[in-house]
Parts: structure tokens; C-alpha cells; sequence
């Protein structure tokens, strides 16, 4: 089984709702304990309200009271005060492993962590994490430079390893001009790059959540980092060629099948 921490969004593409139906089509249960409430759909985020830190530590612990989570994901954390409640649980004992994937901004524009909270977010909980999976934007705050080449991602994820301490996968799915989806991995000691065809014509909306989300699955099966996250840039690919449509909006699709 596997926990998600993250916000919920409405419209069902992202956040919460992503990672456990992710979950579920591997095979893994899911368990969840709320940050934020959004409103939103996949055009945008028309309003947000975070919930108190004392309730989403409460939401962690009543999870592990009961349960034994073979991995923890963090999606949509928002503010100081969210954060440093993780932060300290995970601090507190000896925890299973946790994949952050540091959201930051919508793919509409919409700011989903507070600027004050990012250097809570970098000092008190990526150096907790077995890994981060900062897409483009999100990896170029990390380390402070736009991203614009395959050898810029490459660069990133090295960089990020080296002042966070966690293994980093920068995503270059948003690189333009590329026909392949590249990703790079880089654990400190190794560096994989992964390819996939990219899919035209589809909304993403939710893909980053979906494949962290995989990873934590993968890794809740017992999966060691590199296969997990293979797997998972498999998941997602084949979520996204394999979509469907809903009230004419793309809806990935995490139940595909060969």
C-alpha cells in the first residue's frame, strides 16, 4: 500500500484524485491525507484553501496507526506551516521511502506553493526524500537557471542531487522541438536518461502527479528506485497515448492495457 499527501482537485485530473486511481491500477491500495482544497478544472484553478497543518499531521498519523505504507508521495503541499508538519513526521522515526514532487505552478499559471514556503520545501524535506520529480519549471527554481537543453536537464539533475541530497528525475517533457519525452535520473552515484515517444495532440494535465504517483507504487510493490521509476515513465506514456475523452477534455488514463 502507499500514501499520497497532496491537494485535491475538483475536476479529477490531478492531485488526490490522480494518485489513487494510479494506485489502484497497480494493484496497490491507497491511502491519502488532504493538504488543499482546490477548485478547480482543466483550464484552471479558480480558487484554493489549504487545510490546517494540525489536520494533515492527524490525516499522516491516523494512516500509520493503522496501516504500514510501503512508500509515501507528496504532491500539492502549499505553505510553510503544511510542510514543516510532513517535514517533522518524517523526521520523527524511521519512515518508508518518500518521492516529493515539488508542485509549484499550474500548468494554467496558478502559484500552488507559496513563495515563502519554497526554502521550507528545500531545506526541511527534500533532504528527507529518496527522490524529486520537478518537471521543467519546477526543476529551474530549484536550481535558480531556465532549463532549455537536453544537457541543461541532464546538468539540473545533478545539481539538485548535490544540494538536496535526494536522487533527482527532471522531466524534459516540455522541451520543445524534441520528438522523444526525456527524462533524467541521477542518484548520486548513476544517471539514466529515459525516453519515450512523445504523444501530440493530448492535455497532460495530471501527468506529473500520475508518474510520481507510479513511482511510489512501483516502489510500495518492492521495486528498487531505477526499475520503479522506468516503469512509471511506462505507466504514464501509455496513460497519456491511451486517453480518453470526458465532456471533450483528454482524461489520462491509468487503467491501459497493452
Amino acid at each position: 500500500m502507499a500514501l499520497t499527501i497532496a491537494g485535491s482537485d475538483s475536476g479529477g485530473g490531478a492531485g488526490i484524485q490522480a494518485d489513487l486511481k494510479t494506485f489502484a491500477a497497480l494493484g496497490v491500495h491507497g491511502t491519502s491525507a488532504l493538504t488543499c482544497i482546490t477548485a478547480q478544472n482543466p483550464q484552471e484553478v479558480r480558487a484554493v484553501q489549504a487545510c490546517r497543518p494540525a489536520i494533515v499531521r492527524e490525516q499522516i498519523q491516523a494512516v500509520f496507526a493503522a496501516f504500514q505504507p510501503g512508500a509515501v508521495k507528496t504532491g500539492m503541499l502549499l505553505n510553510q506551516g503544511i510542510i514543516r508538519a510532513v517535514a517533522d513526521w518524517f523526521r520523527s522515526a524511521t519512515r518508508p521511502p518518500l518521492v516529493v514532487d515539488p508542485v509549484m505552478v499550474a500548468t494554467s499559471g496558478a502559484r500552488l506553493l507559496q513563495a515563502s514556503a519554497r526554502r521550507v520545501l528545500e531545506t526541511a524535506l527534500l533532504p528527507q526524500a529518496l527522490l524529486t520529480t520537478p518537471n521543467l519549471d519546477e526543476a529551474a527554481l530549484l536550481v535558480g537557471r531556465p532549463l532549455r537543453t537536453l544537457e541543461d536537464v541532464r546538468a539540473a539533475a545533478r545539481e539538485i542531487h548535490r544540494r538536496f541530497g535526494c536522487a533527482a528525475l527532471v522531466k524534459g517533457g516540455h522541451l520543445q522541438g524534441l520528438g522523444q519525452a526525456v527524462d533524467f535520473l541521477f542518484d548520486g552515484r548513476e544517471e539514466w536518461m529515459l525516453e519515450a515517444p512523445r504523444v501530440p495532440a493530448v492535455s497532460t494535465h495530471g501527468t506529473g502527479c500520475t508518474y510520481s504517483a507510479a513511482i511510489a507504487g512501483y516502489l510500495a510493490l518492492g521495486l528498487e528506485l531505477k526499475p520503479a521509476v522506468e516503469m512509471a515513465k511506462r505507466h504514464v506514456t501509455q496513460a497519456i497515448a491511451q486517453s480518453v475523452r470526458a465532456s471533450g477534455h483528454d482524461v489520462l488514463n491509468p487503467w491501459w492495457r497493452e
